[in-house]
């Protein structure tokens, strides 16, 4: 049968037949350049797109700050400050301190004055006992909030700043939402 033929050694290989080809490691795809005008910007140290977690476990007293975004699953006493950046109370997260940050995002247990650039977001599992200072502030159904909400333009600050370190200068009603009340 000629379909079964064998070829000698030295018969050349026909131009059809297949070579064989050694396994080459997988290689990766190449990314062309982008034009000038899709590409994207530089990251800078401030918006970095970093998030930093600190776990259940951890237990931190003091001033806590920095150049990145921040979740607290754990336990904070004293002071938080990320002007910058957007700061996440997880829902084991409990803190006992002033928060500063250009958003909040409460989950779990705050204790104390919640100041925000640009919004402040208290979810159905969160609760706030402290004054809130935001331009936009988000209580949801069934979260606890027990203090005073100031939303006044970023001028007013100094009001708010002063009322922060001690000195009431203008005295701010009390409001409690939601069906859950703080007790």
């Amino acid at each position: 049968m000629a379909w079964m033929r064998h070829k000698p050694d030295n018969e050349p290989a026909s131009p059809s037949a297949p070579t064989p080809v050694a396994a080459a490691a997988p290689q990766a795809p190449r990314q062309q350049p982008q034009p000038a005008a899709h590409r994207e910007p530089p990251v800078s140290p401030a918006s970095s797109g970093r998030t930093v977690n600190i776990g259940p476990s951890v237990h931190i007293k003091g001033t806590l700050s920095g150049r990145e975004d921040l979740t607290v699953d754990g336990r904070v006493e004293g002071k938080i400050t990320l002007r910058d950046h957007v700061l996440t109370i997880g829902a084991n997260g409990h803190i006992e301190a002033e928060l500063q940050a250009k958003a909040i995002i409460v989950h779990g247990k705050v204790v104390g004055n919640v100041i925000a650039e640009h919004r402040v977001e208290v979810t159905a599992s969160g609760t706030v006992q402290g004054d809130i200072k935001a331009p936009r502030v988000s209580i949801a159904d069934g979260a606890m909030f027990r203090g005073s909400i100031d939303m006044g333009s970023p001028a007013a600050g100094k009001d708010s700043q002063a009322r922060h370190e001690g000195h009431v200068t203008k005295e701010m009603p009390q409001v409690v939402t939601t069906a859950k009340a703080a007790s």
